[in-house]
């Protein structure tokens, strides 16, 4: 099978980013189709946060995917079992993960996978967000 990269972290529903890239890596594993550079990451860095921030276990959230709830049943589900968060939170959640890596505790992990991948003289990789998408040859 020819793996494929999951959508962009930029991608949002229902104005909460990352969601729909959480939702789309579960289902490329379950199908043998995410990279395995993927796999140890499978429920943790981005992924975590976003369960963490909705008050959803992972593996939880895993079987409602695999079950076949597309991204907008999932996210209901999220946020029936999980906690209500206001707009005001969602849109400070939405920030912080579009800025993660721009002068803050991870800027010099950033710095260091940015060298690493040579893009260290791209001037619009900034964020870990870029990143991810210039990696995936979205940006």
């Amino acid at each position: 099978m020819s793996t494929r990269y999951p959508c962009s972290p930029k991608q949002e529903i229902e104005g909460l980013i990352y969601f729909p890239r959480l939702c789309d890596k579960i289902r490329l594993h379950a199908e043998g189709k995410l990279g395995e550079d993927y796999h140890a990451n499978l429920g943790a860095g981005m992924d975590l946060w976003i369960c963490q921030f909705l008050g959803v276990d992972y593996a939880e959230l895993s079987e409602i995917v695999l079950a076949g709830a597309d991204d907008h049943q999932a996210l209901a589900w999220a946020r029936e079992n999980g906690v209500q968060r206001p707009e005001h939170e969602v849109a400070w959640w939405n920030a912080y993960m579009r800025t993660r890596g721009f002068r803050d505790n991870l800027s010099e992990k950033l710095a260091s996978r940015i060298e690493e991948s040579g893009f260290g003289e791209r001037d619009d990789v900034v964020t870990f967000m870029d990143y991810i998408d210039a990696d995936e040859g979205r940006l």
